[in-house]
């Protein structure tokens, strides 16, 4: 199947296709994403654990390869000795400070021939593991990817609702030197020109606080690439969309690309080697044996060998097999054959969860969609209503009260917009994220 995603460049190449022209301090979401990919530490922790995965992923640790084990000894001993012989048949033997020494020297090997094909099980189990923690990692850097880019666009959502109540603000303080000169010439009421006040003191208070949640929605995103976080940058503030996914094509690439989803099966893959495994130690075990072995000795007693030394080569084949362990190898085998069943129902459930939650964000996704088209065309009513609405408010035709109105129908409709405009943006990479094509 054609993948439904993009490669990550082109990607958001789409939907940022203006970058280029920005001038360099301009950052942009590819390069954020190389930022994030080589500062964030759970990255790093992950390619740390993978690496170890492909460490034991080796022949030693399967058993395929012999065992040999050197050691070596020396003994040193110092005596006396104090000895009276039967009938005077020799005189009495006394010696002290007598020094002796003694030596030894040995490998051994042993090498396992035959064990009911644990040892290949193994081998097996160790490749499983290997490819679990590079898709543990791969799952790790889509969820980081995904992250920065919602966040990235939710700094371009912030920055555009900064920008709508400026304008807002804008149109109040317009309405209140107008309010403020038609007082003082005496064409205009006091009430009116202490709405208008209130009206532009309400919307500064608005874009203060928006722009607070601007600058802080900046420092989570510099905290999120482990960079300063007082570290400032520009963006270009648009919100672009891909052509519309498909949710058929999504479900298809989910269920043969979402690295949660495979790491799941590669579970249950390794549950079932678990269960051949513990399987596979009822089976007899033949070992090939050698060993080598090397002493001396050195005695500094007036009596018996003075020195000598001795070399001795072993060889040969042991067979082992279980024959009575209290049921436990019975026991162990049952239990190995539950978890993997439980592995195989944790697939299924992560399977029916993954296919529920891409039905959800499609959902969203379209809503979204719609809204931006609905919203569009609201925004472009509104924003001609406000300058018929200003225009007729400077002939004193239109009320303070309508203005205002007229202005805050504009400023939420284009809020709306923006949150719109977001939402699908953060659904449809969430849908790609869920589709396994990020990567």
């Amino acid at each position: 199947m054609k993948p439904v995603g993009l490669p990550l460049t082109l990607l958001f190449a789409l939907s940022l296709g203006t970058f280029s022209v920005q001038a360099q301090e301009t950052l942009r979401l590819e390069d954020a994403i190389q930022q994030g990919l080589k500062n964030q530490f759970s990255i790093q922790i992950a390619k740390k654990r993978e690496k170890i995965a492909e460490n034991e992923n080796t022949l030693g640790n399967a058993g395929f390869l012999p065992t040999i084990t050197g050691s070596a000894t020396k003994n040193y001993t110092v005596s006396g000795l104090n000895q009276e012989f039967f009938g005077g048949l020799r005189p009495p033997l006394v010696q002290s400070g007598v020094r002796s020494n003694s030596g030894n020297a040995g490998v051994a090997m042993a090498w396992t021939l035959y064990d009911g094909k644990g040892m290949f099980i193994l081998r097996d189990r160790f490749g499983e593991l290997q490819q679990l923690g590079a898709k543990q990692t791969e799952t790790s850097i889509e969820n980081l990817i995904a992250l920065i880019s919602t966040t990235y666009y939710d700094i371009i959502r912030q920055e555009l609702r900064v920008n709508n109540f400026k304008k807002g603000l804008e149109i109040s303080n317009d309405r209140l030197k107008l309010a403020k000169d038609r007082y003082e010439v005496g064409q205009g009421s006091k009430v009116d020109y202490y709405s208008a006040q209130v009206d532009y003191n309400e919307d500064k208070a608005l874009l203060i606080a928006q722009e607070q949640s601007f600058t802080n929605t900046k420092i989570s995103f510099n905290t999120l690439l482990v960079k300063d976080y007082k570290s400032d940058f520009q963006i270009v503030n648009t919100i672009d969309l891909l052509p519309k996914l498909t949710l058929s094509e999504l479900k298809m690439s989910a269920l043969s690309q979402n690295p949660t989803l495979i790491g799941a099966i590669l579970t249950k893959k390794i549950s079932d080697l678990d269960t051949k495994n513990v399987q596979s130690q009822q089976k007899p075990q033949i070992d090939l044996l050698a060993g080598y072995a090397l002493s001396n000795v050195a005695n500094g007693a007036g009596f018996g060998v003075e020195k000598g030394s001795s070399d001795v080569f072993n060889y040969g084949i042991r067979a082992s097999i279980n024959i009575f362990d209290g049921y436990n190898q019975k026991r162990r085998i049952q239990n190995a054959k539950i978890n993997a069943e439980i592995a195989a129902l944790q697939v299924e459930d992560l399977k029916n969860a993954l296919l529920s939650a891409l039905e959800k964000t499609y959902v969203t996704y379209e809503n979204s969609m719609n809204l931006i088209q609905l919203e569009t065309e609201n925004y472009a009513i509104a924003k001609q209503n406000i300058d018929i609405a200003f225009d007729r408010f400077k002939v004193g035709i239109a009320t303070s009260y309508e203005l205002r109105e007229v202005q805050r129908n504009a400023v939420a409709a284009e809020t709306r917009l923006i949150e719109a405009k977001y939402a699908a943006k953060a659904a449809e990479i969430e849908l790609i994220r869920l589709s396994g094509n990020l990567l």
